[in-house]
């Protein structure tokens, strides 16, 4: 008898509990598409634009474009959308009328009134877009004893405090750093690159420890921590440069275990914080160090690899995930560079947004963080007149607030993407048209269609044997939820 229950449960394990999952399979009966659209050459604007329904379509024909969604097949756990709290940002804001600085705020942090940002990235001591330069004690201090956040207090603090709030208490923040005090470094410069004395290195990474802990003492949680903004590009900005073997070094023997020690040890820190295109070589030296791999949470990048003219190099993040499918992807940093007040709604901007994060996700990416999320009329303020695009800017001569296309195709994934969201398998049998998809907690899914050319495409939206049959303008970008 006890061998014959044994074989028993053995069955219904086995057979019950798969028929447990065939029962979760997605079902499209009575689901409702809700279709929202964001247009060149048109109000649309994350406009909702129609609902559809589904129908059956077993066998697609050639002729036929079609997106295919395959919600049995997922993939990485989504984590926020979201941009930086810049000192720029937080001067700007302070300069907005009160119902302005609210608009904005809603616009970026709210679910409903605007598009949910849930993700933030802010600086550690000055960076380009800081009015002046600035660290937080004074020359020579070695031991930190002079260390203070007072600079932070006036603007960047009080905005942060107002995203969280709104946010609903429920925004990821990190830090980076873009160059370490001037005395600690060869060059005794924080601008054009130099790099961090060994003599320095402890005393660099007591650095994020006071750091965090006074601004999570300010009742701002630190999530976690890029270990250098952009560490082989020598600015004429606060930069400062590393190899992948300092990198590697400073992680393994001074930061990780000064962070641990200090009780830090739940902060997650992700290493290179630099462009797709040398990605797989610092990956790979740092995360083949077991010792140095132990800390790492994850992978920071940017997109500034196209500065030269060049592709953005998708594929390069696609083969990082492969060699090193344990560790995160997150984009950590990217704008519209030359900015031109003219240039405000133009929408390839805008694109460059949506072709960047569909791709980015697609090959693994699990957060996705734009730059400023706030910059003046002039594309500032930032102490090296390198200015630049954002989101929306705040005209502080008027008032007013401008929302550029950028805003809106980034809303097309945080409006409606939540957090713990699976990414599921989405593909396009065309190439003009572009797609992501992710299956959310409470069970809809979130697809985004994006049509990169200039006619009008008429596709289906394929979930096994359903279908509806979607239209989608030239460069349009959608969002279907379902």
């Amino acid at each position: 008898m006890k061998d014959i229950a044994i074989i028993l449960f053995t069955l219904y394990s086995v057979f019950g509990f798969s028929q447990k999952k065939r029962d979760k399979v997605f079902s499209t009966k009575d689901k409702i598409v809700t279709v929202y659209t964001s247009a060149d050459s048109t109000d649309l604007r994350l406009s909702k634009t129609n609902e559809l329904k589904f129908y059956e379509l077993k066998q697609p024909l050639e002729t036929q474009t079609c997106i295919f969604v395959n919600p049995n097949k997922k993939f990485q756990k989504f984590l926020g959308i979201g941009g930086a709290i810049t000192d720029a940002s937080a001067e700007v804001f302070a300069k907005l009328p009160a119902n302005k600085q609210q608009e904005f705020l809603n616009a970026y942090f709210s679910k409903e009134k605007g598009i949910g940002y849930s993700l933030i990235r802010t600086n550690i001591n000055s960076c380009d877009f800081s009015s002046d330069m600035y660290t937080y004690v004074t020359e020579g201090d070695k031991e930190l004893k002079t260390f203070n956040i007072q600079h932070d207090k006036k603007y960047r603090i009080p905005l942060i405090k107002k995203a969280i709030e709104l946010a609903g208490g429920n925004l990821t923040l990190f830090v980076s750093p873009w160059s370490p005090p001037a005395f600690m470094k060869s060059n005794n410069n924080v601008l054009q690159g130099g790099k961090l004395l060994p003599e320095y290195y402890q005393s660099w990474a007591n650095y994020y420890v006071k750091y965090i802990n006074d601004y999570q003492k300010e009742g701002i949680p630190v999530w976690g921590l890029t270990i250098q903004n952009e560490p082989m590009a020598t600015q004429r900005w606060e930069s400062c440069i590393y190899t992948a073997e300092e990198e590697r070094d400073f992680l393994k023997n001074y930061l990780g275990p000064t962070l641990k020690k200090a009780g830090l040890g739940d902060k997650k820190i992700n290493i290179w914080d630099h462009n797709r295109d040398l990605i797989s070589q610092r990956v790979s030296t740092i995360l083949d160090d077991p010792e140095a791999s132990k800390y790492v949470w994850g992978i920071g990048f940017h997109w500034y690899e196209s500065w030269s003219g060049g592709e953005q190099m998708f594929d390069n993040i696609g083969k990082v995930n492969e060699m090193y499918p344990n560790k995160n992807l997150i984009f950590t940093e990217g704008c519209s560079e030359s900015f031109k007040k003219e240039r405000y709604q133009v929408w390839a901007n805008g694109e460059r947004y949506g072709k960047s994060m569909i791709n980015d996700f697609n090959n693994g990416t699990v957060g996705w963080t734009d730059w400023n999320i706030l910059l003046d009329e002039k594309g500032g303020p930032n102490h090296v007149q390198n200015f630049c695009f954002s989101p929306i800017h705040g005209d502080t001569t008027t008032g007013d607030l401008i929302y550029t296309p950028s805003y809106y195709f980034i809303g097309h994934f945080s409006k409606f993407i939540g957090k713990d969201a699976k990414r599921i398998s989405s593909v396009a049998s065309r190439s003009q048209l572009l797609t992501t998809s992710f299956l959310n907690k409470d069970g809809k899914i979130v697809t985004i269609v994006m049509n990169q050319s200039s006619t009008k495409v008429i596709y289906n939206l394929c979930v096994g044997t359903a279908a509806t049959e979607v239209t989608i303008l030239p460069h349009a970008i959608q969002t279907l939820v379902y």
